[in-house]
């Protein structure tokens, strides 16, 4: 194929790429327009749930069609990119009429930039190919070595002190602590602890990745080995991001630069922030996803496909993401380097890998809803309506309702988060005029921002592991296309720079308390294990949130706050924290007390003595007749 059809092909899919994105913005502008005034306020559901998906679809479809006819007799490219912004800022001005508090009109500003930079310089839909870079200087792969390993030595200071200074809460680290208790006693993973009676977590969450943590628990069967394991998880993404930059080009100095960036990226430390989440797997999984890809290598990519799905039910987000990214690409026409055969490759693994994670999703999900504990939708109340399904509510809100998308995304209490997550990084994974590439924010905005449910858009918490994959990605891709190697270096630099910045001012303070209280009253909280510990193993018991976790070595543990009477009253040993105050609210009366006193009481009345304690902070209560 001649060089002038190649450039021709890549013209016919821009401008069919161009069109259909008019004709919707079109259509979604008419369909906002087609509502009643008192509908059209960006905070509530009523105007998404009025809006109609086929007038939408067929609208778009016959715009798009006209506006291809059109470009037969007369070139209208300009013109249709200029008609993008003109309409986007239509729709923008009546969405700002309805609703425009918060940080709603500057979202909608920073995007008209955005569209009015590719009415002027247009979308670059060729794809250049992987440069391999000259070998590393052993320096770089040394001092690479050394800030992975200061890594996994202060996320390990930081999970683990909050470990031994009863820091780690029952919600989530006392679930996961008597879920490898089972797992290493009969392989499958109970807990009693969880939903007040025994199950298996995967009826909550299907994450068979834990798995792969097991071998190391099997040898050291302790709480604090969960937190070093994730530790070591989050440091081996290293290993795939570093050959990512080799594979596309980057020097030693870059790579390096890369590692570090996502090692003091506040949103990726600081996601150990809550203790051990399967999480933890995405951003290594991904990561090394995106080399075999890249590399066009079957096996590796087959294998973490599996392997991020293996991950949790959601995860299928990510594949299936990837999955799409890969569709479009190849949809657009090959470069003068690239053959049809690899193009071809493109496409099937993009629609093998969409195919498969919507198969996995929709065979987990139908387990969880019909055999599990259910889905957890409310994360999603925001774009949930009339009973809607989930996936259909989130997809016709992002399809008929972007203004509320954006308007949701731009909420006042994501300011924070959307500052530390672009801000470290500059800005790189943007920097592109591969516009394709943008469909892997999807994640971001999919799991992060979206979502009202208010962990999801904090760094300290474990649901930034997916998306950092993906923005560390895109700045590698992006950062390669830069000919120019100095511009590279410096703007890497910076980025490492500036994320060592907020990692020393944001993430470290809040880090370093755990293992500095657990070091200066290392006494106080030997002597509460020891307490603990009186405790025999195979004894049932009932405690307070921050005490599950070290009881956790045992078949039937419950806590206090969340389990039954019937529960409470059945087991043969209750600790309770004498200074809590939540745990005991259920059995308060009339608001004048905190509860203790009133459970205190009941467990009188039932038989129950002291069996030790600790003045001020701890007492064990034992029912009478087991002694």
């Amino acid at each position: 194929m001649s060089n002038l059809s190649r450039e021709r092909m890549r013209e016919i899919a821009a401008d069919k790429v161009r069109h259909l994105a008019l004709g919707w913005l079109i259509a979604v502008f008419i369909e906002y327009l087609l509502l009643p005034e008192n509908l059209r306020n960006l905070e509530g559901l009523d105007g998404l749930a009025k809006m109609s998906f086929l007038r939408v679809l067929w609208m778009t479809c016959g715009i798009a069609v006209f506006l291809a006819g059109i470009s037969r007799i007369a070139k209208i490219k300009t013109a249709e990119r200029w008609g993008i912004v003109v309409c986007f800022a239509g729709l923008a001005a009546a969405s700002l009429r309805a609703s425009s508090g918060g940080m709603f009109p500057g979202a909608l500003a920073a995007i008209l930039v955005f569209l009015v930079i590719y009415a002027v310089r247009g979308w670059n839909s060729s794809r250049e190919p992987s440069v391999q870079a000259k070998r590393s200087h052993r320096a770089f792969v040394w001092i690479t070595a050394g800030l992975t390993v200061a890594f996994f030595l202060f996320v390990c200071a930081w999970t683990i002190g909050r470990v031994y200074s009863f820091s780690s809460p029952t919600f989530d680290f006392g679930i996961f602590s008597q879920m490898f208790y089972y797992m290493k006693k009969c392989g499958l993973p109970m807990t009693t602890v969880e939903r007040d009676g025994l199950l298996s977590h995967f009826a909550v969450h299907v994450s068979p990745a834990y798995y792969f943590m097991l071998p190391l628990y099997l040898i050291f069967p302790t709480p604090a080995t969960l937190q070093a394991a994730q530790a070591a998880v989050l440091a081996s993404a290293v290993i795939p991001l570093w050959k990512i930059g080799r594979h596309h080009g980057l020097t030693g100095v870059q790579r390096m630069l890369v590692c570090a960036a996502l090692l003091l990226l506040p949103a990726y430390s600081g996601g150990t922030g809550y203790d051990i989440h399967e999480n933890c797997f995405l951003t290594p999984w991904l990561l090394w996803l995106f080399y075999g890809i890249d590399t066009k290598n079957k096996r590796i990519t087959a294998l973490f496909a599996v392997l991020v799905l293996m991950v949790k039910e959601d995860a299928a987000v990510y594949v299936a993401v990837i999955g799409l990214w890969l569709i479009v690409t190849a949809v657009l026409p090959f470069s003068d380097r690239e053959s049809r055969e690899q193009n071809r490759e493109m496409l099937l693994t993009g629609i093998a890998l969409f195919l498969g994670s919507a198969a996995v999703f929709a065979v987990v999900t139908g387990y969880l809803a019909g055999s599990g504990d259910g889905l957890m939708t409310n994360r999603y109340n925001n774009l949930l309506y009339d009973g809607a399904s989930p996936l259909f509510a989130i997809v016709k809100a992002i399809l008929l309702f972007p203004m509320k998308i954006i308007y949701e995304c731009a909420d006042p209490n994501k300011r924070e988060f959307l500052l530390l997550t672009w801000i470290p990084i500059l800005g790189l994974p943007l920097m592109t005029r591969h516009y394709e590439r943008f469909l892997l924010l999807i994640p971001y905005l999919l799991v992060n921002l979206i979502p009202d449910y208010s962990y999801q858009h904090d760094i300290l918490f474990q649901y930034t592991f997916g998306s950092n994959a993906c923005l560390m990605y895109l700045t590698v891709r992006n950062m390669a296309e830069w000919k120019a190697e100095w511009k590279r270096t410096v703007c890497l630099a910076a980025a490492a720079a500036v994320c060592a910045g907020f990692f020393g001012s944001v993430v470290v303070p809040k880090a370093i308390r755990y293992p500095i209280r657990a070091g200066e009253n290392w006494a106080y909280y030997e002597e509460i294990r020891n307490v603990l510990d009186q405790i025999p193993k195979e004894a049932p018991v009932t405690a307070t949130t921050f005490y599950t976790a070290h009881l956790s070595q045992r078949d039937i543990l419950y806590d206090v706050q969340y389990c039954s009477r019937e529960h409470l009253l059945e087991m043969e040993y209750v600790v309770l924290s004498v200074s809590s105050v939540n745990p005991y609210k259920k059995y308060a009366t009339g608001g004048k007390d905190n509860g203790y006193e009133n459970l205190v009481a009941l467990l009188e009345e039932e038989g129950y003595e002291v069996f030790q304690s600790i003045p001020s902070v701890l007492v064990i209560y034992r029912k009478a007749q087991t002694f």
